[in-house]
């Protein structure tokens, strides 16, 4: 059976037997098509012809880069999660008859480490927030908006994807909350799973600013999508990437700055300030507090810096 048929196959069973979310699929189909060139590269059409050296030399590719095919090494972090796709589809395979042995089993996946996130500082924070825009003088649209993005994202901890897929509705119940009412509105987080998250006073009243005084400017097309570009459209990953990165710049902060860097932030912060890590872990939508768990060596790396830095007796 050719290599291309088992692939279309496992990505099918993903998407429909797994359930797997769109940008999960997305991602396994971007590191199977790779693979899929390497072994085209190699003239193995067949996968039944594939063996685990094959497996293993794919993996290096991945770790040294290609010149001839213009790819560049991939990070461990890449390769791992790269090779994870293929242990899958192998997996598959074997379990689906098209293949005898799971050739991939054996082949080990590379550390990526742990790294630790990156989290601004509180003030850090609100600088970023204050240069994204005035929710009081601003009339530019887009600006209202980049403030509304960026104060959500960081009250509640949402993901880039998650921020980006808010429809409309999904805020009603924020937007009809009374000043000082505790409010929460529902997302959709990896794997279609469902959790709701607080949205405080500030994110409030940017959204706010924003439903009143510019999302009806930029609601051209009647889309249902709560963030809008220009276009009337719903706004891009790329969009939002751009306008934080913007908003970090016009803040005077010099490192790279993502949507996930306020993510990192609203967990680190949180944690900081004494909340329950299974707290956050809910809040934050993972699946296992172990996940969470990285967010506690994080304080505790600022703790140590705080102490080396500060403490007379330290060096």
């Amino acid at each position: 059976m050719s290599a291309s048929d088992v692939i279309a196959d496992y990505l099918n069973h993903l998407a429909v037997e797994k359930g797997a979310a769109t940008l999960t699929l997305a991602a396994y189909r971007r590191d199977l098509a790779r693979y899929q060139e390497y072994l085209d590269a190699v003239g193995v059409d067949d996968l039944r012809a594939v063996d685990s050296g094959h497996v293993e030399e794919f993996r290096g590719r991945l770790g040294r880069g290609d010149a001839e095919a213009g790819r560049k090494p991939l990070a461990a972090s890449s390769v791992s999660r790269t090779m994870s796709a293929v242990r899958g589809l192998h997996k598959f395979a074997a379990k689906d008859g098209a293949v005898a042995d799971n050739v991939a089993a054996a082949v080990a996946l590379p550390s990526s480490g742990q790294r630790l996130p990156k989290a601004l500082t509180v003030a850090e924070v609100f600088a970023m927030i204050d240069a994204s825009g005035d929710t009081e003088v601003d009339t530019d649209p887009g600006r209202i908006r980049n403030r509304a993005m960026i104060e959500l994202l960081y009250s509640s901890g949402l993901r880039a994807s998650e921020l980006i897929d808010l429809d409309v509705d999904d805020v009603g119940a924020v937007a009809r909350a009374e000043p000082g009412e505790f409010a929460a509105m529902r997302v959709t987080g990896k794997g279609s799973k469902e959790r709701f998250v607080p949205v405080g006073g500030p994110a409030r009243e940017a959204l706010g600013a924003y439903l009143v005084r510019a999302r009806p400017a930029l609601n051209k097309a009647g889309k249902p999508a709560l963030f809008l570009n220009k276009r009337g459209g719903r706004v891009s990953r790329q969009t939002l990437w751009q306008l934080v990165g913007e908003s970090a710049r016009r803040a005077g902060i010099d490192t790279e700055v993502s949507p996930h860097t306020l993510r990192h932030s609203f967990a680190t912060h949180l944690l900081e300030g004494g909340a329950d890590i299974r707290v956050v872990q809910e809040l934050l939508g993972h699946a296992s507090v172990s996940t969470t768990q990285i967010y506690t060596k994080v304080t505790i790396e600022t703790l140590r810096e705080v102490w080396a830095e500060s403490h007379p007796r330290a060096k």
